[in-house]
């Protein structure tokens, strides 16, 4: 299954959120979604049962962290999320070179090639958060007034 087949395959839940217009989000979602056949082989060889829960567990945290950024106020919290996915994005594809002597080339090849292509978005995404913070300078919220008098909680209002 190729990315576009399965993008139509994506509950209408996701594809009308608008986080999916995050390219770096589909392409992680839909890596983590065909993982899933990898982790499968993997965990059927002794040797590399271990690196399969490693695998997906990396795999599984790229899309959730970019999502979990994307959800956030500040640049530089979103910026601080998306360095989480890119962690997780770069640990996939170095469990994905250690899985070769059990996936097939042709599998390992696409992988690397897919994780590469999330990197350099978020490569591109992180220092956009950055500059946005500086930008947008202090967050601005309204503070709440501050009475300073004694409070009478069963009548909601401050005694004189």
């Amino acid at each position: 299954m190729n990315f576009v087949e399965w993008s139509d395959t994506v509950p209408a839940e996701i594809r009308d959120d608008v986080l999916w217009t995050v390219k770096a989000y589909q392409l992680a979602l839909f890596a983590a979604d065909i993982a899933w056949p990898d982790v499968t082989k993997l965990m059927g060889d002794l040797r590399t049962r271990d690196l399969s829960d490693q695998l997906y567990r990396a795999v599984g945290s790229v899309s959730a962290n970019i999502g979990e950024g994307y959800s956030r106020r500040s640049g530089r919290d979103r910026a601080r999320f998306f360095e989480y996915a890119l962690g997780s994005a770069r640990e996939a594809r170095d469990w994905y070179y250690k899985a070769r002597h059990v996936l097939e080339p042709s599998v390992v090849n696409h992988r690397l090639r897919l994780y590469t292509q999330i990197i350099r978005l978020l490569l591109t995404m992180i220092p956009r958060q950055r500059r946005a913070q500086l930008s947008d300078g202090q967050l601005k919220e309204e503070q709440p007034p501050y009475d300073a008098r004694p409070f009478d909680p069963l009548e909601n209002t401050p005694l004189s």
